[in-house]
């Protein structure tokens, strides 16, 4: 497809130590996103019980948070690319901090959906900055290994973060999740104005320009296939409460288990596909689209069977997790010169993708399909990410 496209040069010499606390700062800030937009799944019964609406409906709100992501990637992102990046980062993280304890004062349904919306748009833009200084860090053919460090905080997230912030919501009522995240959002801030380099922005980009990226064909072919390949994925997170207990026929705490798994999963995935994405992001995507279809397949035989659906769990989340990395490279390099922008609209990709798989996976459930339906409906959009591949193949083949 393409090549890797070379990262920017470092601002100043960075030494491996710098790096590393750096790395770790900018994994924090993805611990705390990945937290509370996942922890919205686990918590799913309880916030839908505490604001009075049914589990359907309580899903929109997954779907709210990706819609602000899916809006404020692009626009965050070109309007700050000439910002000095630490400084983007920092408040980028403040709004971020702000709106989670925004969440937990909020109880009415709309007003809660809206400020969930709000609280996506740093998302997309949070990464995108985040992915650039990181790669501006290393040499360009280990850039796979330095973005799947900085996307770490999600996998980390989702093994330590989400399950423990469900089980403090279930203790102590949902609210109390979003809490946690914004002191972890504050301390977020501390660490990267302690550890991330000063890294100016780009002096020539203007709105325009970086918009500009946005005609590039290859570019939409991979926002087309990230979001349609990475629903797959959401349609099984986005009800993974109510398929563990009312399907596998689990207690409420198993919950938090199969969630631990999850991130498990991403840990695993986020590690193995630093290092596929460096050999080949056309191969890895392509591959990981028909494993996730197969996951999802094998989880709806699992699902009743209890504990055992825990294993094809594990197995989505490390497909899903080549997925994601493989789309955040693709971007960048559909983005030519605007990556930050094209690092950004990754996030944008994957949250319409969140929208589209809880959405969908809500749909058939209040059709009356059954809690397990969600899961064909994710195979299928697997499948369907993987056209979009295909066909965004062919065409540039025709454009050569």
């Amino acid at each position: 497809m393409t090549t890797l496209a070379p990262a920017a040069p470092a601002a100043q010499p960075v030494t491996r130590a710098r790096f590393v606390m750096a790395v770790v700062a900018l994994a924090t800030g993805g611990f705390a996103i990945g937290t509370t937009e996942f922890v919205t799944m686990g918590l799913l019964p309880q916030i839908a019980g505490g604001i009075g609406v049914t589990i359907p409906q309580a899903g929109h709100l997954i779907s709210a948070y990706a819609l602000g992501v899916v809006v404020g990637a692009p626009t965050l992102a070109a309007l700050g690319a000439r910002l000095p990046r630490r400084a983007l980062l920092v408040w980028l993280m403040v709004a971020y901090a702000v709106l989670n304890l925004l969440s937990a004062a909020v109880s009415h349904y709309g007003l809660l959906a809206f400020v969930r919306f709000l609280d996506g748009l740093p998302h997309g833009a949070y990464f995108g900055v985040s992915a650039l200084v990181a790669s501006s860090m290393v040499s360009p053919d280990r850039r796979g290994r330095a973005l799947a460090l900085v996307m770490m905080g999600i996998p980390v997230a989702n093994l330590a973060g989400v399950p423990a912030a469900t089980l403090l919501g279930q203790a102590y009522g949902w609210r109390a999740a979003y809490v946690a995240v914004g002191l972890v959002s504050v301390l977020t801030v501390v660490m990267i104005l302690l550890f991330v380099p000063s890294t100016p922005g780009d002096a020539t980009a203007t709105g325009r320009r970086e918009l500009a990226a946005l005609r590039h064909p290859q570019l939409w072919y991979a926002v087309g296939a990230g979001a349609i390949g990475f629903g797959g994925l959401f349609a099984l997170v986005s009800y993974i409460a109510p398929i563990t207990t009312d399907v596998g026929g689990l207690p409420e705490s198993a919950v938090a288990v199969f969630l631990l798994v999850l991130g498990a999963g991403m840990v695993v995935g986020n590690v193995v596909a630093g290092r596929l994405v460096d050999w080949s992001v056309e191969k890895s995507l392509r591959g990981a689209a028909v494993g996730l279809a197969l996951a999802l397949v094998l989880y709806f035989v699992l699902a009743p069977t209890g504990w055992w659906a825990v294993l094809a769990g594990f197995l989505v989340t490390v497909i899903g997790s080549v997925l994601a990395l493989g789309f955040m490279a693709r971007l960048m390099d559909a983005a030519e010169h605007a990556q930050t922008l094209g690092a950004a609209m990754s996030h944008a990709s994957l949250n319409i993708g969140n929208a589209l798989g809880a959405w969908l996976g809500g749909l058939v459930i209040a059709a009356g399909y059954g809690l397990r339906a969600p899961l064909v409906v994710g195979a299928a959009l697997a499948l369907a990410g993987l056209g979009v591949l295909v066909v965004a193949r062919r065409a540039h083949l025709l454009e050569d």
